[in-house]
């Protein structure tokens, strides 16, 4: 095991800069997830790592050891990829073995280590099978396999269960993180879905035009994120943004919306009178209330059985609500809710910052 050091990374193709100075600390034994919208730059710096792409500028090391220059094979890594990338003419063993009979290794290690981790992935009675003869979960697993017989210093996930139908993504990030949890191996994930972010990293990356915009724990960027794109990104359904203005009667500080509800800001948070912000919060912190709330427009109810989620509409802004209990809300009717102000955010309408506490 090892960790992973990025500094300053940069990435130009030609004359397009896609990587603009890149940061992070990856501790030994971590699982991090590097998550944004496509086209962010995570695959292309996760491909960096790995070795698969030129650094244009900064340093990549794993371990002591910078690897800038350093080829794929010699980095002590592997990669799972998307589309599996397994060899069709070759049965499940021979797929996982297949590094390791490259690598010159012994017969009976070859033996032991195949039959390692196809137990630990379940994999012990499709050993004899082809990848054809495979489910898509079973290709994934075999995909993992072949990764674990290497016994790497780092795993490298480049969206790994997108190809996966929506029930069985949800057992294999439980399979993922429960591996996780026995091999110890620093691991990076790369995905676009902030679900599978906040369910299986230690720590999150969140990534936005080669930049990074937060790094942290996932209840840490859910609780407190940093600007407007990491609040309305992380967390499902996304956070409510309501444009306001600061107003300060007899020192009760308030927040008047459009249609000029008020309602109370947080105590917390350092506000001047007259000050334009955007006022958030997330919709499981809405709770119904007959008055002196914000009036909102039903627009559609969406009952799961759990729960009650409702979007509605306030002045053009749409609003997402989720209740624990069962509403039968009639779609154009008016109801008003009440925000939990010591769980909502104020952020700077210009810079998309969220404002500082006192």
């Amino acid at each position: 095991m090892a960790s992973v050091t990025i500094r300053s990374v940069k990435k130009w193709f030609g004359d397009v800069q896609v990587l603009h100075g890149v940061d992070i600390d990856i501790p030994d034994g971590s699982f991090t997830v590097l998550v944004g919208p496509s086209g962010c730059g995570k695959s292309t710096l996760l491909r960096m790592i790995a070795g698969l792409e030129h650094v244009s500028d900064g340093e990549i090391s794993i371990g002591q050891t910078l690897v800038n220059d350093v080829p794929p094979k010699q980095r002590d890594i592997a990669m799972v990829f998307q589309n599996y990338a397994l060899y069709p003419h070759m049965t499940v063993r021979d797929n996982m073995s297949f590094s390791l009979m490259l690598a010159k290794v012994s017969k009976a290690d070859i033996d032991a280590k195949v039959g390692r981790a196809a137990e630990i992935l379940g994999l012990t009675q499709l050993l004899g099978r082809f990848p054809r003869q495979l489910s898509g979960g079973q290709r994934q697993r075999v995909a993992m396999g072949r990764a674990i017989v290497r016994d790497p210093q780092v795993f490298l996930y480049d969206e790994p269960l997108s190809n996966l139908d929506a029930k069985l993504r949800v057992a294999m990030r439980t399979e993922l993180k429960e591996l996780h949890q026995r091999l110890k191996t620093t691991s990076i994930y790369v995905t676009h879905d902030q679900i599978e972010a906040m369910t299986m990293g230690d720590q999150i990356v969140v990534m936005k035009d080669g930049r990074i915009e937060q790094a942290g724990s996932p209840l840490h960027l859910y609780d407190q994120p940093a600007n407007l794109f990491v609040a309305g990104f992380i967390g499902s359904p996304a956070m409510n943004f309501l444009p306001g203005t600061v107003r300060i009667d007899r020192g009760v500080r308030q927040i008047e919306l459009a249609d000029g509800t008020r309602i109370p800001a947080p105590s917390a948070v350092r506000l001047e009178g007259g000050q334009s912000v955007i006022f958030g919060t997330r919709p499981e912190n809405l709770s119904l209330e007959q008055q002196d709330a914000i009036p909102v427009q039903v627009v559609t109810v969406e009952p799961t059985g759990a729960d009650t989620f409702v979007v509605c509409r306030h002045r053009g802004n749409e609003i997402s609500a989720v209740f624990r209990e069962r509403h039968s809300f009639t779609p154009g009717s008016t109801i008003h809710l009440r925000p939990d102000t010591s769980r909502c955010h104020l952020f700077d309408p210009e810079s998309g910052m969220r404002l500082p506490d006192e």
